[in-house]
Order: C-alpha cells, then sequence, then structure tokens
C-alpha cells in the first residue's frame, strides 16, 4: 500500500493543490471537505489524472466527524503516513477589530483553531498505534497556517488570532511528538491568488508591485503544496516544529 496522506479541506485551492502534489508524488491522497463526495467529483477528477486519491467528508469542527474521518481511514487502508491540516475559513464580512462580532470570532476559532487541534490530537492517536505495530513508520503532521500567524490585519483580527493559534498547536504537538518519532511542521502561505483572496486581489496587486514582497508576484497553490512535499519528503525531520515560509520573502524585515 501506498503512503496514505489526508488532506483538509482539498476541494480547492491550496488544498487542492497540495493532494494533486502529493499524488503525483507517489502519495495515495485522501481529500476531504465539508461536503457530500457529488460536490468533490470535480476535485477528485483532477487528482485521478496524477495519482490515486479518493474522498472522505469531514467537518474539522465536528468531534463526530474528525472521529468518524479517522476510523474510516484505518478501515479503509489500515495506515496514515501524512495529515495535512489545511482546512480553514476567513471572517464572513472583513471588519474593524473594533466591530468584530462574538459570531464571527467563535467561527473562526471553531474551525481554524479548535478544529486544527484536534485534528492534530486524532491524528497523533493513530499514527502512535500505527507506529506501535510498525516502529518503522515515519508518520508526519502539516499545519497551513498564515503570515497572518505573526501580522496584524485589523480588518480581520479573528483570522489573525486564529492562524497565531495554529502556529503554537504546531509547537505543542511538535514538542509532544518529536521523541516518538512523528515530526510536526509548519507551512504559512503568505499573498496566495486563490478563492480567499480574490475579493482584495487589486489592494494585494498594488501592495506587491510596490515592493511588499522582494518576489513581486502572487503566490500560487502550488508554492505551498511545495512546501507541503519538502516537509513530508524525510529531508527536515531532524527538526521539530519547522516553520516553511510560502511567501515571496514577505517574513523578511527589510530596509
Amino acid at each position: 500500500m501506498k503512503k496514505v496522506a489526508l488532506i483538509t479541506g482539498s476541494r480547492q485551492g491550496i488544498g487542492l493543490a497540495t493532494a494533486k502534489t502529493l499524488a503525483e508524488n507517489g502519495y495515495f491522497a485522501v481529500l476531504s471537505d465539508v461536503v457530500e463526495p457529488d460536490g468533490a467529483r470535480e476535485a477528485l477528477t483532477a487528482v485521478s489524472t496524477v495519482g490515486e486519491c479518493d474522498y472522505i467528508k469531514c467537518d474539522i469542527s465536528s468531534d463526530a466527524d474528525r472521529d468518524a474521518v479517522f476510523r474510516e481511514i484505518l478501515a479503509r487502508y489500515g495506515r496514515l503516513d501524512v495529515l495535512v491540516n489545511n482546512a480553514g475559513v476567513a471572517p464572513q464580512k472583513r471588519a474593524d477589530v473594533l466591530e468584530t462580532t462574538e459570531a464571527s470570532f467563535d467561527r473562526l476559532m471553531e474551525i481554524n483553531l479548535k478544529g486544527t487541534f484536534f485534528m492534530c490530537q486524532r491524528a497523533s492517536g493513530l499514527m502512535l498505534t500505527l507506529k506501535a505495530a510498525d516502529p518503522g513508520l515515519r508518520p508526519r503532521i502539516v499545519n497551513i497556517s498564515s503570515v497572518s500567524a505573526y501580522t496584524s490585519s485589523t480588518s480581520r483580527g479573528e483570522y489573525c488570532i486564529s492562524k497565531a493559534g495554529i502556529s503554537m498547536v504546531t509547537k505543542l504537538f511538535a514538542d509532544r511528538l518529536a521523541e516518538e518519532g512523528i515530526p510536526v511542521f509548519e507551512v504559512r502561505p503568505g499573498i496566495i491568488l486563490s478563492d480567499m483572496t480574490l475579493p482584495v486581489k487589486e489592494k494585494y496587486q498594488t501592495l506587491i508591485e510596490g515592493g511588499i514582497t522582494p518576489i513581486k508576484r502572487f503566490g500560487t497553490p502550488e508554492d505551498v503544496a511545495n512546501c507541503v512535499l519538502a516537509a513530508c519528503g524525510g529531508l527536515l525531520d531532524f527538526s521539530a516544529g519547522q516553520v516553511l515560509n510560502a511567501d515571496g520573502g514577505f517574513e523578511l524585515r527589510r530596509l
């Protein structure tokens, strides 16, 4: 059986690009999203053109769904080598932090932060069980956060807080699982051209042209997917909580 990679939020954008990249590099890619399988047919078709794949519905904010997806992974494939925590949402409406609603805050924490934390927890339990049976296994977890984890954006403060939380989730699980031989990584996308950034594309285009990043172009979902592939490949395993920036150099402090 090929190595099995579960990629959440993989019906489109970064998640879909990651599923395709892993599939074409020999992984059995298990796509996962909140829609029923019929709603993911287009994504499955795209991935199946480059490799083997399957789909399991999962709302990561639901405890029942989180439990079910890992039980189904074990029943169908008998292994889990990679979890990519990509599923997440942006605020439904951008608002000044002075006007952020509790409902919007709770929604982002429930999905982006709580969902990611407990997906890590469930995956860790399964991976440890599998490693006990086969100590040669080297499973990995990759969390997708954002440059918003450390960058203030006062029109979507709840998003920034949720992504900052994911950075700490990565550190916590990287620390706990290092001695167990399960590396945990974080990939931080920058300004990526996707459905999430389309409403503010012109704003970001102006910032890029003005030099906000030394690499003067939008990032692509494939740029992020390549960082995930690097984290999964085994060459970075002598690290714990390593952050890979897919941001065109945004993280550089420049004069």
